[in-house]
């Protein structure tokens, strides 16, 4: 039952990344073009993912497990350290160059859209390698 429930979920998704223009790079970058010609219409798609994330959160904190019955792993952290400045700064890049982040670029993978693959392999690489060094300073410690 929860793969047939994460597959929704995952459908749904994807398919409210594609109606609202997400999985759309030239859309996204026309939304991060605020000195050209900016198209405001995702403000309303991310006004509507906040309001709903922020609900969501609301909810999920006053329980101690998932539908699904697994333990709710809330983020706890409220500190701005260095990783989260550098990590969201590359973030940003390269969402302003590619006009791609991870959740429309599985939908273009699923797509077969080359920019989709290209981001998806560098995505995979990144973590793979942010993986290999964290491995290697633990096993040097």
């Amino acid at each position: 039952m929860n793969i047939v429930l994460s597959f929704a979920v995952g459908l749904i998704f994807g398919l409210g990344l594609i109606i609202s223009g997400m999985s759309d790079p030239a859309k996204v970058l026309g939304f991060l073009d605020l000195a050209g010609h900016w198209d405001p219409s995702l403000s309303f798609v991310m006004a509507g993912a906040i309001a709903l994330g922020a609900i969501a959160f609301k909810l999920a904190s006053r329980r101690n497990a998932s539908l699904l019955g697994r333990p709710m792993q809330i983020p706890t952290a409220r500190q701005i350290d260095r990783r989260l400045v550098v990590g969201s700064t590359l973030f940003g890049i390269g969402w302003g160059l590619a006009g791609i982040c991870p959740g429309p670029a599985f939908v273009l993978l699923g797509t077969g859209a080359t920019k989709g693959i290209v981001f998806v392999l560098a995505l995979l690489t990144g973590m793979g390698l942010f993986e290999f060094r964290r491995r290697l300073q633990h096993s040097n410690a």
